[in-house]
């Protein structure tokens, strides 16, 4: 994995995002949407864009033979910081949407009717819609893990679907995007290999909070998006097997898949490449290279020491408002990255309105996990989400500009 650490200065960091630096008060509260992008991100996609760029894989004078090769290097960066065993279990993709998809399409091709693909009440439609749409097209069925009133899995609940047989494959978050709990991976991995089952963990919001060891994990599929950690947008990342690779038909046709074309067929390439048709992200791989080794410059215990207190801080402030409702776990240790709330006679929309004039960014809504909000009773909520740069005194402010809101929406 990637080790390099220097030491957490907040301060320092928050320097370093060029968009905290615009003189205008903004109070940025959405990371686990979309994270902001320091300056040594924007810098290597420039620098790729403006004297590195052509197209990779394909010429072979100098330029393009360099930009292939930092091409490459992206995905071993990628490599190393999941601590991944071979860079051609790397594929790169448009995002997580894309390599769940993926994942469904392509692996998903060799089930039958009457296999069963296990998933959770905290899922991301993107680790849902794709399976509702192999159910259709092949008979598949889902079955779903329940959870308890603060988004725990019912673990008896998994181990009776293990044990009622023909379950090919669990596909869990390895985070919560609204409650912000981490389901027992190391468990859950372990009792569906047990069981004859795969598994396939959608690390979109594990990827920028905590260190990933897909080795130590032993899972089978691993899928994160660039723009979470503080990488770019249109560049994804799908971690999968060799073998499981090797076995998988190609998700899309055209450039650079292919071994040979010919009248009658065509011979697809070894994967990567089989799992990456036409001109691949390549400026966008720049900077996901970049976002990556700028994490680890930081380190993992100081990230995770930092935002576990703002989190911490962010439940004492909450709570302390009257009508207040929190979501999730009661214990802010068992948090990670975000906490979601209802507060009582104001709807998320119009609290998200008005704070957002006060240059607060918090989102409202279901948070593409509709079943989640059903079993939680509720429609929607608001979600507060924390990145390496914000403060605790930003978390604080919270606070009165809510009361200031509920003031103003009673009137």
């Amino acid at each position: 994995m990637l080790h390099l650490c220097m030491s957490f200065d907040s301060a320092t960091i928050r320097r370093q995002f060029p968009f905290l630096q615009q003189g205008e008060r903004t109070i940025y509260l959405d990371s686990a949407a979309s994270a902001q992008k320091p300056e040594a991100v924007l810098r290597a996609m420039d620098v790729c864009a403006q004297t590195r760029y052509t197209n990779v894989h394909r010429a072979m004078y100098p330029l393009a033979e360099r930009a292939t090769e930092d091409y490459e290097a992206a995905r071993e960066t990628v490599r190393r910081f999941i601590n991944a065993q071979h860079s051609d279990e790397i594929i790169f993709t448009k995002g997580t949407t894309e390599a769940l998809n993926l994942v469904a399409k392509s692996w998903g091709h060799s089930l039958k009717k009457g296999d069963v693909i296990a998933l959770s009440l905290l899922e991301h439609h993107s680790n849902i819609v794709p399976w509702h749409q192999l159910s259709e097209e092949r008979g598949t069925a889902l079955a779903w893990v329940d959870i308890d009133e603060e988004g725990h899995l019912h673990m008896e609940d998994f181990e009776r679907i293990l044990q009622e047989g023909n379950v090919r494959l669990v596909s869990v978050t390895g985070q919560s995007n609204v409650l912000g709990v981490r389901p027992p991976l190391a468990e859950i991995i372990a009792k569906a290999h047990a069981a004859g089952a795969l598994v396939c963990i959608d690390a979109a919001q594990l990827v920028g909070h905590h260190a990933i060891d897909v080795q130590v994990l032993d899972c089978d599929f691993l899928a994160f998006s660039g723009h979470k950690p503080y990488g770019p947008t249109g560049i994804g990342v799908l971690y999968a097997k060799r073998d499981l690779l090797r076995a998988m038909p190609p998700f899309l046709g055209g450039g650079h898949m292919i071994r040979s074309v010919k009248r009658d067929g065509f011979t697809p390439a070894d994967a990567p490449q089989k799992f990456e048709a036409g001109t691949p992200p390549i400026i966008e791989a720049a900077g996901l290279k970049a976002a990556l080794e700028w994490l680890a410059g930081i380190g993992w215990k100081e990230i995770e020491e930092h935002e576990s207190k703002l989190i911490a801080v962010a439940c004492e402030t909450l709570q302390a408002i009257p009508g207040m409702r929190l979501l999730g776990p009661k214990n802010p240790a068992e948090l990670s990255g975000c906490l979601s709330f209802i507060l009582g006679g104001v709807h998320p929309h119009d609290l998200t309105t008005v704070l957002g004039k006060d240059g607060f960014c918090l989102r409202a809504g279901h948070h593409c996990t509709q079943p989640l909000h059903e079993r939680l009773g509720i429609t929607a909520s608001t979600r507060l989400s924390v990145g390496i740069y914000n403060t605790e005194e930003e978390i604080r402010s919270l606070k009165p500009a809510i009361l200031n809101t509920i003031r103003m929406l009673s009137k």
